[in-house]
């Protein structure tokens, strides 16, 4: 009997492409989007700006918030933003396509950390009941475990000053308020 091994896609960074990868790992799928696709999304949000308020300007990535929520939505998704005074017990993980979050990250050079800390985009997502870190900076995928585990990695993350968790939803989701486990299914359990 073969046991078959789990596939998680996972890009890695380059440039400041950050968001185009957090989306593309949250949606386990390299066609997701293109740099292409998140240009015009800015373009679209400022278009008589120059230099452009969404993007580098260097051209290089760095996205903002407001394209990652505009890519969302054309896969009619939501970004839903985590009050961190919330308990991440109150997540309905089955229903959340899957998680980024915004945080910092240290620039090296060689083995001399800058001082500066510019902003990161990171994807975190359950594939196969397993929950994984799909950093692109890391050189692989680390998984993070089952959900328990996951929930103990949230409340962690959400008391850190730099970490901002945006929930990835399917629009009824959203509308629905269904990525909260209902007072009523709390009370129950």
């Amino acid at each position: 009997m073969s046991v078959e091994k789990c596939t998680v896609y996972h890009e890695k960074q380059r440039w400041q492409m950050c968001a185009l990868h957090a989306l593309n790992n949250v949606f386990q799928d390299g066609k997701a989007f293109q740099k292409q696709n998140l240009d015009e999304i800015c373009q679209s949000l400022a278009p008589s700006s120059r230099p452009n308020p969404h993007k580098s300007m260097l051209g290089l990535g760095n996205y903002d918030i407001n394209v990652i929520m505009a890519a969302l939505q054309r896969k009619d998704c939501e970004a839903v933003w985590w009050d961190k005074r919330r308990n991440p017990n109150e997540l309905n993980l089955r229903n959340i396509i899957g998680f980024i979050v915004n945080t910092t990250s240290p620039i090296k050079v060689g083995y001399v950390n800058l001082p500066i800390k510019p902003k990161h985009w990171i994807a975190l997502r359950q594939i196969d009941n397993v929950y994984y870190n799909l950093d692109s900076k890391l050189s692989k995928p680390v998984e993070i475990g089952n959900s328990d585990a996951f929930l103990d990695y949230l409340k962690e993350g959400v008391n850190l000053k730099t970490w901002q968790l945006i929930l990835v939803v399917s629009q009824n989701v959203a509308e629905d308020r269904t990525w909260l486990i209902s007072k009523d299914v709390a009370t129950q359990s």
